[in-house]
């Protein structure tokens, strides 16, 4: 079953894909150039039929210049879609304005950037205190909110006779939210993933979670090439990708059985294994672009998850409803988040700084990482099928 899980036909397509992204970008063999030598590749593998091996090479040539070919003359803008988009910022707007008159500048700066992802009001204090605790990722909507949100909306249309349109309306909704703060590169992979495993369900089909997350890096970057080189989505891909790839070998080291009958422990180890397999994807990314290695993000995830989960609830019904009882609950989990976070930074060596990796010291760091996960990933195969 793992294996499954790892071979993903849709990888090296996105990785040939992103390849030619960064040649297209520091090269310019100009239009007439790489048409001229995509339509030669499409002949050539067309050719190929009876040696499938080579004609996948050949395939991912064609995405390679495919690639390289975007990032030098990208996709026009769809004009309903950008229209759509600066509609739903007015909404935005109208809603930040509802927060305003109901919460306090520090409630506030927190609430609205985890609930409609606008930032401008973070002081350099705050987000100086997310940063060396490693709770930055908390800040930025991505895939733990829209999971929380998927959530939430799936339990309110709970039901199976209307499971079809439970799951579109569900869908729409999340499309909705993405539009509403501002199509992130984060949102768009984490909506773009739910909507196929929506579908996915519908059908009642087998995915790959691996398969899934390439397809969504391919049309992302299809749609707008420059983002591969935002740090925002190379961190929220290297720490799905990490995810999918360790989380099953590293939960599993803990017999399902068991943890079944203990909860709170299988909830403790679920969200450690997380958090590692996370950090393994983006900490050596943090230490190029940030120059800090938070040391205590373990216990930083165990207070600020619990409570982004209570902050999106309670944001989203204080816009339902504008009870002042709920921005009470809201800055009451603000304020303890916030002061846990100070106590956490005050710890000794709680962020190691002064890290300035360069871009081949930082590469080599995810070679080394893929490697030793290869040989642990081949001693646990090889001692899980022994011992049963």
């Amino acid at each position: 079953m793992y294996q499954q899980r790892v071979i993903a036909p849709l990888l090296p397509v996105a990785i040939a894909f992103i390849l030619g992204i960064i040649v297209g970008r520091y090269t310019d063999y100009g239009a007439v150039t790489t048409l001229a030598i995509l339509a030669g590749l499409i002949g050539i593998a067309l050719c190929l039929f009876r040696f499938p091996k080579v004609q996948s090479l050949f395939i991912l040539l064609i995405t390679m210049v495919m690639g390289c070919h975007l990032i030098q003359h990208p996709l026009p803008d769809i004009p309903v879609v950008k229209r759509a988009g600066e509609r739903m910022l007015e909404y935005r707007e109208q809603l930040l304005r509802q927060y305003r008159a109901t919460m306090n500048p520090a409630t506030y700066e927190v609430v609205a950037a985890m609930t409609l992802g606008d930032k401008t009001a973070l002081t350099k204090e705050t987000r100086e205190k997310f940063n060396m605790t490693g709770a930055s990722h908390i800040l930025a909507i991505s895939g733990l909110h829209l999971g929380i949100i998927y959530m939430m909306v799936s339990l309110l249309a709970w039901g199976r006779r209307w499971r079809i349109v439970a799951q579109v309306l569900t869908l729409v909704l999340l499309w909705g939210f993405a539009f509403l703060v501002g199509l992130p590169a984060s949102v768009v992979r984490a909506t773009t993933m739910l909507t196929i495993y929506g579908l996915l369900s519908l059908g009642y089909r087998q995915n790959s979670s691996i398969n899934v997350l390439a397809f969504t890096a391919i049309v992302i970057l299809a749609c707008q090439p420059e983002a591969l080189f935002e740090v925002g989505f190379q961190m929220s891909y290297l720490a799905v990708f990490a995810i999918l790839l360790f989380y099953p070998t590293l939960y599993g080291m803990i017999s399902e059985k068991w943890l079944m009958e203990h909860r709170v422990v299988r909830w403790v180890w679920g969200m450690t294994t997380v958090s590692l397999c996370a950090q393994l994807g983006v900490g050596p990314l943090i230490a190029f672009y940030f120059h800090r290695f938070s040391t205590y993000f373990l216990l930083t995830n165990f207070i600020v998850i619990p409570c982004a989960y209570l902050i999106l609830v309670g944001g989203f019904l204080l816009l339902l409803t504008s009870w002042t009882m709920i921005a009470s609950a809201l800055a009451t989990v603000v304020t303890i988040m916030t002061q846990s976070l100070t106590a956490i930074a005050a710890l000794p060596i709680a962020s190691i700084g002064n890290l300035y990796p360069s871009l081949l010291q930082t590469v080599l760091v995810y070679v080394l990482i893929g490697c030793l996960s290869i040989i642990f990933l081949k001693l646990w195969q090889t001692y899980s099928v022994s011992y049963r």
